[in-house]
């Protein structure tokens, strides 16, 4: 199969992709929260691990070690 190959969907033909978290050690799908928690979801702030250890001197528990 060729991978430079798009294939274009009309609206009706997709499905809804359902997003989970981890919540107090289980996860659970986004679509199930209450309204606060839905909010609290909402305002969480995303990141790359690979770029938080970037610079390994910032870090105590790397810089003992």
């Amino acid at each position: 199969m060729n991978a430079n190959v798009e294939v274009l969907l009309s609206d009706d033909e997709r499905q809804p992709v359902e997003c989970w978290t981890r919540v107090m050690g289980y996860f659970r799908p986004v679509s199930h929260f209450n309204k606060g928690k839905k909010s609290e979801y909402a305002e969480r702030i995303w990141f790359k691990e690979s770029k938080a250890f970037a610079d390994h001197s910032s870090c105590r528990c790397l810089a003992s070690k």
